[in-house]
């Protein structure tokens, strides 16, 4: 009896501390692609700027028993942030039952920490922000070096082979099509997988996300006329060519690659060829909107990396002696 009770007492722990997390999240959410502070100020109403209380801030439940509406001025609250707060505890939840109480679970919910923001900002920007991928990536390799000289070298490994994939996929679009055929960010986010998950789980990765997110597009597509969202992409919001944290003494290091044309640079910050394009192209893509058949791949990159996470060994015995039984391997 004690044990049961300890047991759910660790479920209810873990699921208020998701909920926590989640409405940290909501912040992360809406102020990074804008370019705000992560802490001040305090939570205020998108529409008359009035500062919520904390009995007014409380995960899920105050959107409930506010109907969704300021107290203030009664305008509605996007539903946006009881989402959020429920699938990052949900998640939490999900991933204790996966691993239990081990040092896996830690490392599974630093990767939803990471992954569940990106996943809402490439939806609603279609960016990956470096704020959030380049220290996702260097947490995956963290808890990796905690798990010995196999976990290094599974992290290692995933997050070079996630990035040099992509960014193979994204020179060839750029080749073939001769526009950008593949988000920028999209190869950060996949190393940031690799660092967590290991190499093994980056064609299963790709795989998933490709098949779910086709699916999903096509059906967008042939419901609406639209594959993708149709928001528009604000000067505050665009992908920028190299990391906006980065210490001031260390940019001048970056230019001086990039106009040497050297391969660091090239390889790890130059979002697009310079020789690809000539001047009419290049004016038409700093102007470019998403057209009907664009959707950000992002989401789908998250949504296969967690059902990696949460699903593999279930997915593999139930693939065992199949032709796909290769795609989960662990």
């Amino acid at each position: 009896m004690v044990q049961l009770l300890n047991g759910v007492v660790g479920y209810i722990w873990l699921a208020v501390l998701g909920l926590c997390i989640g409405s940290f999240l909501n912040v992360v959410i809406v102020r990074l692609p804008e370019g705000r502070s992560l802490w001040k100020p305090r939570s205020r109403c998108m529409a008359c700027q009035t500062q919520i209380a904390w009995f007014d801030n409380l995960p899920v439940f105050s959107w409930i028993f506010l109907k969704g509406r300021c107290r203030h001025c009664k305008q509605n609250i996007s539903i946006q942030y009881p989402i959020v707060e429920f699938s990052s505890s949900l998640l939490f939840l999900l991933c204790l039952w996966r691993f239990g109480w081990t040092f896996e679970l830690f490392c599974a919910l630093i990767l939803l920490i990471f992954v569940l923001p990106l996943t809402v900002i490439d939806a609603k920007h279609w960016i990956l922000p470096f704020e959030l991928t380049l220290p996702g990536i260097a947490a995956g390799l963290l808890c990796g070096l905690f798990q010995g000289w196999p976990g290094v070298e599974s992290a290692a490994i995933g997050a070079l082979a996630g990035f040099l994939a992509f960014r193979l996929l994204e020179y060839l679009g750029w080749l073939i099509f001769r526009k950008e055929a593949l988000g920028g960010g999209d190869k950060y986010l996949l190393a940031l997988l690799g660092a967590f998950l290991g190499w093994k789980a980056l064609l299963s990765v790709l795989f998933f996300a490709s098949l779910q997110g086709a699916l999903f597009g096509g059906l967008k597509l042939l419901l609406t006329g639209r594959a993708g969202p149709s928001a528009g992409l604000s000067e505050a919001e665009e992908a920028l060519p190299e990391p906006t944290f980065l210490p001031a003494f260390l940019r001048p290091g970056l230019r001086f690659w990039k106009r040497l044309g050297l391969i660091p640079y090239t390889l790890f910050f130059q979002p697009i060829p310079d020789d690809f394009m000539n001047e009419e192209e290049a004016s038409s893509e700093e102007e470019w909107q998403p057209g009907v058949t664009n959707m950000p791949f992002g989401p789908w990159l998250a949504l296969a990396g967690l059902e990696y996470l949460l699903l593999a060994p279930h997915v593999q015995r139930l693939l065992e002696g199949t032709s796909l039984s290769w795609l989960f391997s662990v």
